[in-house]
């Protein structure tokens, strides 16, 4: 039997429609450029200097421009799947390399800092993309990532489910699964990286209608490649039916909800703080808290 991890996405569609999204991406990254903001607010609280850095699936720049003159960057080295993106990130500056996160080309200890945002959601071997980045990464060197999380589209998800199955009889996937907040710290644990933290929150989103929202995902380059997908148009019954089953609010446009992870992890350094050995503390909690200590299995009186 293989060990291979299963294959849920179409890397080389995804890849193709970022390519034909890459030319008016600016037009419609109001979603990214959000998430690049916090993300990168992140990084201010960080009292350290990142002279070498890895923007990973950079799409066109939009995380470096963000980045310009933050965290003590002096090199930014963008990566990113799609060739006609990468080619508008060199644009806009820097150095820009088409790269694949399942497969990264970079040796041991190549950057100080590596950043992805709303990219690693597409990798089909997350644990294996988190590793290859520790690998990636000096002793003591910072991730940051941002990607949505199980919360995301959750109305969009149902409504087309709903859509689908009364135009056509049957269902097809269309919305991919996204990573849960509660799974992601064991994720960068098992990745090898030392102090780990997730934390997420969520941006809601409205728009005139379903429709647009779903044109404005595609133009985002975040159209359907699950390997499952259906690979005929979808029918203008489905979404039609899908539109119709959508929550509205009174005024008629309808709200999409996007739950974003951040991820924060450091590869692992003799210099960092380590959690003590068990039965190993210096004072006792009881004392601590003005309190009465009672053995185990005993009640401390009435």
């Amino acid at each position: 039997m293989s060990d291979a991890p299963p294959r849920l996405f179409d890397r080389a569609a995804l890849a193709r429609h970022r390519d034909r999204r890459a030319a008016g991406f600016a037009a419609h990254d109001f979603l990214v450029r959000e998430v690049a903001e916090r993300l990168a607010d992140r990084l201010d609280d960080v009292r350290r200097r990142f002279p070498v850095a890895l923007d990973l699936g950079c799409r066109d720049g939009l995380m470096g421009r963000v980045l310009a003159g933050r965290g003590g960057i002096e090199t930014l080295v963008q990566a990113e799947l799609a060739p006609g993106m990468a080619r508008a990130a060199a644009a806009a500056g820097g150095p820009a390399v088409v790269a694949d996160e399942e497969l990264l080309p970079f040796g041991p200890g190549s950057f100080d800092l590596v950043v992805s945002c709303l990219n690693l959601h597409w990798v089909n071997d997350l644990p294996g993309a988190l590793a290859q980045i520790r690998y990636a990464l000096k002793p003591d060197g910072l991730f940051l990532a941002a990607l949505f999380g199980g919360g995301t589209l959750g109305a969009l998800r149902q409504a087309l489910l709903e859509g689908e199955s009364q135009a056509r009889g049957g269902v097809s996937p269309r919305v991919p699964p996204f990573v849960e907040l509660r799974d992601a710290g064991a994720l960068l644990q098992r990745a090898g990286f030392a102090l780990p933290v997730a934390d997420g929150d969520r941006i809601p989103v409205d728009w005139p209608d379903p429709l647009s929202l779903m044109r404005d995902l595609a133009r985002m380059g975040e159209a359907n490649v699950l390997a499952e997908r259906p690979r005929h148009f979808t029918g203008s019954g489905t979404l039609l039916a899908a539109a119709e089953r959508y929550p509205r609010r009174a005024d008629g446009r309808v709200v999409a909800d996007f739950e974003i992870v951040y991820l924060t992890a450091w590869a692992p350094h003799a210099s960092q703080q380590k959690p003590l050995r068990p039965g190993s503390a210096a004072h006792r909690l009881a004392t601590a808290l003005d309190g009465l200590e009672q053995p185990a299995g005993e009640r401390a009186p009435k």
